[in-house]
């Protein structure tokens, strides 16, 4: 697996936001592993963050716009795309306003500044989502579809279809997230004519101008529109050049539009919350439906990660057996309920234990078809935690483990004679004065058995009152 990344270094850049018009600053900060994308609006008290999650949409008018408890991001698009085309996955993005800049209408410049930052790799795998088979949505009313097949690596296909004479069927296919910054980070945002004067209307656009969106103009330019478009955007004069768009800007490719709606689709299924590898198939993509897709994938990857299970080599030679465990544990049979230790680290650990018909609580727990009872398996689980936290000290022999809470215990699957349990706690906060927060998974026969939220402490031997 590949080592997750951020940025080596803070880095800003500065403009205007498309839609609201205010000056803003934006800067790119370095996050620890597991952070993901989040913006912080340091114009707010309390610089509240908001993490760049396809449950956060709400309004897709123009952009992907997200909110949480009334703090509001707009048109997050062309950052996260950014981030994404450079394969960065951890960057807290600070902004005084509540809209990125627009910049070109592109993601160039924010590409350009994380060049400038550098990259730094961080020592905890990325998570990837595999897809394994066709997922797919449709909006039936627009005909807009999304589906995103098995492929080695991730890939994006956008077709646009307009049905317009200026802009017709155009398409763009990012083979290999490498060809981003070349190929895609400086297609333009475009719009046409009659939307710009809807915009306007509307009292948006108020921080657009005819340098960061190609307008292509799909109706006759009147004078009164043109008198229109030269005090909005502060011009003496406006035509129409020959392939259909407004003189303010030349196109960088022939398909630019469809290369921009690409980029958009990879900004919006930032979204998901991880890397996908998969090839996403997007027909007449839009912010609505790119962001549905991604509150649909987000769910069934969110599904798919808790039912996942790791995938161990109980043939190995173990880290610790079971004489290593009793030098740590103060647990003997028949209460030892840990048979060897496959992984230990700083923050979780791997152990296993081997259930046989001739554990002794078969005698008495429905004999006639034998049951691990559910408490034991969190006993199990707890003892597992005892040698993490215990490897925190350089005398374990000289300290006994105590639980003091368990929470959201879930028993999914019985667990019987034969079955080998494996169960993995991962630390929900460092280790303080010998107290160990975990969550706690066990699992058996390539499924989940047992799940909670526990916590322990570790107290020296003398320290103990009888």
């Amino acid at each position: 697996m590949s080592k997750q990344t951020t940025i080596a270094k803070a880095v800003s850049l500065n403009g205007v936001g498309i839609h609201t018009g205010k000056k803003v600053n934006l800067t790119f900060k370095p996050a620890p592993p597991n952070h993901g994308y989040a913006f912080s609006r340091v114009d707010l008290e309390g610089s509240p963050v908001i993490k760049a999650d396809a449950n956060l949409v709400v309004n897709t008018t123009r952009g992907t716009n997200l909110e949480k408890n009334g703090v509001s991001i707009q048109t997050s698009e062309h950052v996260l795309a950014a981030l994404v085309g450079l394969e960065i996955d951890n960057v807290l993005i600070e902004l005084d306003a509540s809209e990125p800049p627009i910049m070109d209408g592109s993601s160039k410049f924010f590409v350009e500044a994380l060049l400038e930052a550098g990259k730094e790799e961080q020592d905890v795998d990325r998570y990837e989502y595999v897809v394994r088979e066709n997922i797919t949505y449709t909006d039936e009313e627009t005909g807009s579809e999304i589906t995103v097949i098995p492929a080695d690596e991730y890939q994006v296909t956008a077709m646009v279809d307009f049905g317009t004479k200026v802009l017709g069927t155009q398409n763009a296919n990012l083979k290999n997230l490498t060809d981003f910054k070349e190929e895609f980070a400086s297609a333009r945002t475009f719009s046409f004519l009659h939307e710009i004067e809807s915009l306007l209307e509307n009292g948006l656009i108020k921080g657009g101008d005819l340098n960061n969106a190609i307008v292509y103009v799909d109706k006759e330019l009147s004078t009164t529109t043109m008198n229109k478009l030269c005090k909005a955007f502060n011009r003496d004069s406006i035509s129409v050049k020959p392939n259909g768009i407004l003189d303010n800007l030349t196109l960088k490719y022939p398909n630019e539009a469809a290369r921009h709606k690409l980029l958009d689709v990879i900004g919006d299924l930032a979204l998901v919350g991880c890397r996908i590898r998969g090839k996403v198939i997007a027909n007449k993509p839009g912010h609505g439906i790119n962001t549905s897709f991604a509150k649909k994938l987000a769910k069934i990857i969110k599904q798919e990660r808790r039912n996942r299970v790791p995938e161990f080599d109980l043939n190995a030679e173990p880290l610790m057996d079971v004489n290593a465990i009793m030098k740590v544990l103060p647990h003997r049979p028949p209460f030892l309920l840990v048979d060897k230790i496959l992984e230990l680290s700083d923050t979780h650990i791997v152990g296993v234990k081997s259930i046989t018909m001739n554990e002794p609580y078969f005698e008495g727990h429905f004999p006639g078809q034998p049951v691990m009872p559910g408490v034991l398996q969190i006993e199990a689980m707890a003892q597992a935690g005892g040698v993490l936290v215990l490897n925190t000290v350089p005398d374990p022999e000289n300290y006994l483990t105590f639980f003091m809470k368990i929470e959201n215990a879930k028993f999914k699957n019985p667990v019987v004679p034969g079955d080998t349990l494996i169960f993995k706690m991962e630390l929900l906060s460092p280790i303080r004065r010998g107290i160990c927060h975990m969550q706690a998974v066990a699992y058996s026969r390539g499924r989940i058995t047992t799940e909670a939220e526990m916590m322990a402490q570790i107290v020296r031997k003398e320290q103990v009152k009888v």
